[in-house]
């Protein structure tokens, strides 16, 4: 199954700014009707009522609740995919920051991201879990943010600065595994009364114990 992409394909979507902007309109008050009341109890009447439009304008881009439910995930994603590990810094020796400095400067940039899009990322990360077009938008970016932590990895052990033991792969997979869902039970689910710079220097703790990671 291929990702939704965030251009429509159907023969009445937008043809014009106008159309655009009325589509971004819908976007816009599914994202805060969804955020408000879940996935499940959202209805398409409030979602047209947020946005101040008709019931026809909306079916004029979208044909269900599910299909722009699609458009909100897939937006997430491309908002989350721009903070890459590779482009945070993280090995960019120029900065003159510590290796440690680094991967925490890294971490707070996906957890500051996290935080403000907590309550939606909470009705997506629900929604993946029985809804398989939504689990693969969610898959399609894990699988790149694996590769660029995989390739992250492999770099610190070529230059040194990581534990030549470890796997890749296998660490790629652990470590994004833990944090992605710890900022789930963090910052969407609220399981955890906790300081947001103590959560950060905390993940950094433990990421760089488990890389073993060194100075230059």
């Amino acid at each position: 199954m291929t990702t939704p992409s965030l251009e429509t394909d159907r023969p009445s979507g937008p043809r014009s700014r106008k159309g655009e902007r009325t589509r971004a309109r819908i976007v816009d008050a599914a994202k805060l009707v969804f955020e408000e009341t879940g996935f499940l109890d959202a209805r398409i009447s409030d979602i047209v009522e947020r946005a101040e439009l008709s019931h026809g304008s909306f079916y004029h881009y979208f044909d269900s609740k599910e299909d722009v439910f699609l458009e909100v995930a897939a937006a997430q994603e491309v908002r989350f995919s721009r903070d890459s590990i590779l482009e945070s810094g993280l090995l960019d020796e120029a900065t003159g920051a510590t290796m440690g400095d680094r991967l925490r400067t890294s971490l707070r940039l996906f957890l500051q991201e996290y935080r403000a899009e907590a309550r939606i990322m909470g009705v997506i990360e629900q929604v993946s879990r029985y809804h398989e077009p939504v689990r693969a938008i969610r898959q399609a970016r894990t699988q790149a943010y694996l590769r660029q932590a995989e390739e992250a990895i492999s770099e610190l052990q070529r230059l040194g600065l990581a534990d030549p033991e470890l796997d890749p792969a296998i660490v790629a997979s652990a470590l994004t595994s833990m944090i992605t869902r710890f900022s789930e039970m963090w910052l969407a689910q609220g399981m955890l009364d906790c300081d947001f710079d103590h959560g950060v220097e905390q993940l950094a703790r433990l990421s760089t114990n488990a890389l073993r990671l060194r100075e230059p």
